[in-house]
């Protein structure tokens, strides 16, 4: 039976996802710090789950990761989606700095420990959730979208590093799903179910692309932000950054 990790699977995408995967035969880890809510999922979804409690950026998180890959008898396919966002309106630094430790820092701790399992078992699949937010700055969060910025650059180094092996890599890039993460963002526009996105998740891993957006429209998105001069971006970005502060007041 074919074995995935979903790391950040309390809730949102990774949840969603770990319904999928058990639905097409897999043997699912779960991770998350939240346990409870794992035990929680568990008993809603058939299929075969493990757990273990693991937060990213804990010193043995990747000892701990580790654990479970061997509890499990390996894996084929980890998925690294812990990553939180937070508006920030009056730019503090304590948001800033633990999005950037759990998305930068714990990302990178786990994906390290990913690669190092597939190389030793000479194949794997990893896959990272990055997001359209990665493309270019945001006023609204600017810490979020440049760390969502390294897990796409870091992904595709890994990939180059890894080129010639059987360990294949691919690059999730969401737009707006429906999750807790969008939980305020009253001008987001064309949000995905979390089913949905699950399901093109695993359709991208299946067909092991170096990238995908979620869903599919995004992409045009994305030609558009990496081609818009800077008055027109900066000025849309500022228009929902005035927002959230009068909103705030």
């Amino acid at each position: 039976m074919k074995k995935a990790i979903i790391i950040g699977a309390s809730s949102g995408i990774g949840r969603a996802l770990a319904g999928v995967l058990a639905e097409n035969g897999f043997e699912v880890g779960l991770v998350a710090r939240r346990l409870e809510l794992l035990e929680d999922l568990k008993k809603e979804i058939p299929g075969v789950f493990y757990t273990k409690r693991i937060d990213v950026i804990s010193p043995d998180a990747g000892e701990l990761l580790k654990e479970l890959i061997g509890e499990m008898g390996g894996a084929d396919l980890i998925v690294v989606n812990a990553g939180i966002s937070a508006t920030n309106p009056d730019f503090d630094f304590a948001p800033e700095f633990e999005t950037i430790k759990v998305n930068v820092t714990g990302f990178t701790a786990m994906t390290n420990v990913a690669v190092k399992h597939f190389l030793e078992k000479g194949r794997g699949h990893l896959v990272g959730i990055s997001s359209i937010a990665g493309l270019r700055g945001s006023a609204v969060s600017p810490a979020y979208s440049a760390s969502k910025a390294f897990v796409s650059n870091y992904l595709e180094g890994i990939r180059q590093k890894l080129y010639g092996t059987k360990i294949f890599v691919t690059d999730i890039r969401p737009g707006f799903v429906n999750t807790p993460l969008i939980k305020g963002h009253d001008w987001a526009f064309w949000i995905t179910p979390v089913e949905k996105a699950a399901r093109k998740i695993y359709e991208a891993v299946k067909s092991k692309k170096k990238v995908s957006y979620v869903t599919r429209c995004w992409w045009f998105v994305a030609q558009f932000m990496k081609i818009a001069p800077d008055f027109l971006y900066d000025w849309g970005y500022n228009r929902v950054f005035e927002k959230l502060k009068f909103e705030k007041k």
